[in-house]
């Protein structure tokens, strides 16, 4: 019987899964198997499956065996995309809301769907916007837990908050209309204005929200079409506006006719917020949010809520772009919905996101940072004379990923800043990652 190292083992199992020769759903041999197959202890044989399982190649499901996960590799993804990371590398770019029932969830949630009465239904193509059924569920979800009351008729379901943003700028701009968006914001934001060849006008950033006087003179020396806003815990500063702030934000857009684009993903970390845009000004709010950031990131379900009298319009772009969200997501996502799973699951995350925040505080004690004390990520500013590719680069050797002020700047120049996602590490590696960010940037004298 051939014997090899644990290490050696660790080599080969690893490459086999890299390379796609042990492909995504793999059941791989039991720890006996493996270690009379090799000639090892069991215990070595559990160490091999501990390691692959640490560098994210592998899980095991108790009851069902060790499985090879399915990742994205690098080369799946586009070079400029925040999320191009090796199974390995602790990820500080991109936040995942993973919690330990997820995959239970799951299959709980694939076995009710197969034993409902008719489930070929779900492969039929739903109308644009959803089933009306399934909107009145996200009706009833949002008046629930977001004090925002909306009909059905005004709720569209699309595929995640980012269609849902684009959706909103195909439907009610044209190529050339100018639209004002904080300074920093989120990227996908800028990506979709590239795509519609939308004007761009940054409005600067203070420590408490968007500089809404400039914004005022912005909209007196042009035409604005449509501000984006993010009211309610901001992507990437975190902060969450007032509601003398909101009611401010509203009196601009209607004296000077623009629609406002309300980005509501992050909000549901804020537990008791002002009133939404939409219930402020509902005749020109398009509200957008979504589960990517609250159940699952690959779960793309997403919701607007939009003014009456653009509805046939919203419907009709949706219908152009992707005619309709797929019927088995809106029905795994609405049963979540109506289940009060997705508010058991927010109430989680807000305990979870606390904790992490705690935890990147004391050790990044002392260091330029800015977050909300939920959100799943931070805003760290760096010293002066330090840019911000240098660290990127330097952390990208450790095998830490993190994302540059760049991708979220608005303005021709960003500031030198980096933006922490602390949702995708184990907590147990979220520490000494955050004291290797800081020991890197320490480690660099100043230019």
């Amino acid at each position: 019987m051939p014997r090899h190292s644990v290490a050696a083992l660790i080599e080969a199992l690893s490459s086999s899964i890299r390379e796609g020769r042990l492909p995504p759903g793999t059941q791989l041999p039991t720890h006996r198997q493996l270690a009379a197959r090799h000639g090892l202890a069991l215990a070595s044989a559990s160490k091999i499956y501990a390691r692959l399982g640490e560098m994210g190649l592998v899980i095991g499901e108790t009851g069902r065996g060790t499985f090879v996960r399915d990742h994205a590799r690098q080369r799946d993804w586009d070079s400029s995309d925040e999320a191009r990371l090796n199974a390995s590398a602790l990820d500080l770019s991109f936040n995942h809301p993973d919690h330990p029932e997820q995959a239970a969830l799951l299959r709980t949630m694939l076995r009710e769907l197969a034993a409902a009465g008719d489930p070929a239904i779900l492969l039929r193509q739903p109308p644009p916007g959803g089933r009306m059924r399934e909107r009145a569920s996200v009706s009833a979800f949002l008046a629930q837990t977001r004090n925002i009351e909306a009909s059905p008729e005004r709720i569209f379901l699309v595929n995640g908050a980012q269609q849902g943003l684009y959706i909103a700028a195909a439907a009610l701009l044209a190529p050339h209309d100018r639209l004002a968006a904080d300074a920093l914001t989120y990227p996908g934001l800028r990506m979709l204005a590239a795509a519609q060849h939308l004007e761009v006008l940054p409005i600067p950033c203070l420590s408490d929200g968007p500089d809404l006087t400039t914004l005022d003179r912005l909209c007196r020396q042009h035409r604005v079409s449509m501000i984006h806003a993010m009211p309610t815990l901001h992507n990437p500063l975190g902060w969450v506006l007032s509601h003398a702030q909101r009611l401010q934000l509203v009196d601009i857009a209607r004296r000077h006719d623009c629609w406002l684009l309300e980005d509501a993903a992050y909000a549901y970390l804020e537990a008791q917020p002002p009133p939404a845009l939409a219930s402020l000004a509902p005749e020109r709010t398009i509200h957008v949010s979504s589960l990517s950031k609250s159940l699952a990131s690959g779960l793309r379900f997403g919701f607007m809520i939009v003014p009456d009298h653009c509805a046939t319009r919203i419907r009709a772009t949706i219908r152009a772009a992707c005619w309709s969200l797929p019927g088995i997501v809106s029905a795994m996502a609405v049963r979540w919905l109506d289940s009060g799973t997705v508010l058991r699951q927010e109430t989680y995350l807000r305990n979870e996101w606390r904790k992490r925040q705690i935890l990147a505080r004391n050790i990044l004690d002392g260091m330029d940072m800015t977050a909300h004390p939920a959100a799943p990520f931070l805003w760290l500013r760096l010293p002066e004379g330090l840019r911000m590719d240098r660290i990127a680069t330097a952390l990208a050797t450790r095998n830490i990923a993190v994302s540059k002020a760049e991708a979220y700047a608005t303005t021709r120049h960003a500031p030198h800043a980096l933006r922490l996602a602390l949702a995708s590490v184990p907590f147990e590696k979220l520490g000494p990652a955050l004291s290797e960010v800081r020991a890197t940037i320490e480690a660099f004298p100043p230019q």
